[in-house]
């Protein structure tokens, strides 16, 4: 009975990351990220569903959030890769809020995203249990978490207390929800067929890897 589950929680999540990296592949530079058409959220329930889908409509931000799930699955103590990103993007919006200007955050997001799909490219046969990865990981997650948060505060610059707090609390919930998400899946397809399991990260790293690039050309125009 516990073998059987195993499998069948195998088949789910690997279905769940084919899917995936088929979405992916169609995928195309996100021309609108604000939900509610780019008007201020006013209240509560506006500045939360906002924040929910700034993360997911913005193709760029969702591309990344995934890459540093599965990052997280090939690395030891990987689920701080998607906690400090996470934070870190809190620290970009109030970095906007307080009118703080950075330097090329468009080019900046699309390296995140080419970098850390290159880094499910190159994930080999066995955990990465260096510390030394991780910790990488963690710095460039972190930094990368600013400059998508910076992107994030324009949704909501000008806005009053209320939907300003509303709004860090679902951007910070769905982009941990599909990190860790992800993080888990690749695990449990990994630990169910490793070679399967890896061929299909440098699949979908290559996807984000290819978007990167657009994302990348696109920011350079």
């Amino acid at each position: 009975m516990k073998l059987s589950l195993i499998k069948n929680q195998g088949w789910v999540a690997t279905g769940t990351l084919i899917s995936l990296a088929s979405l992916l592949l169609f995928i195309q530079p996100a021309t609108a990220h604000h939900p509610f058409g780019g008007t201020t959220p006013v209240n509560l329930i506006e500045g939360f569903l906002s924040g929910l889908g700034h993360p997911i409509i913005g193709l760029d931000h969702f591309a990344f959030v995934v890459a540093a799930g599965l990052l997280g699955a090939r690395l030891k103590q990987g689920w701080l890769i998607p906690l400090a990103f996470v934070l870190a993007t809190m620290l970009g919006t109030g970095v906007h809020l307080q009118q703080i200007n950075l330097p090329f955050p468009e080019l900046i997001i699309a390296l995140s995203v080419l970098i850390f799909g290159a880094g499910l490219v190159v994930s080999n046969n066995s955990l990465m249990t260096a510390h030394f990865l991780t910790i990488t990981a963690l710095i460039l997650g972190f930094i990368a978490g600013i400059f998508h948060g910076y992107v994030y505060g324009e949704t909501i610059i000008g806005s009053e207390m209320t939907p300003l707090v509303a709004y860090l609390m679902g951007f910070s919930l769905i982009q941990l929800i599909i990190s860790l998400g992800m993080l888990q899946l690749g695990k449990v397809v990994v630990k169910r067929e490793e070679n399967q399991g890896l061929l299909l990260f440098k699949m979908i790293g290559f996807t984000i890897s290819a978007f990167g690039l657009v994302l990348l050309s696109s920011a350079m125009i």
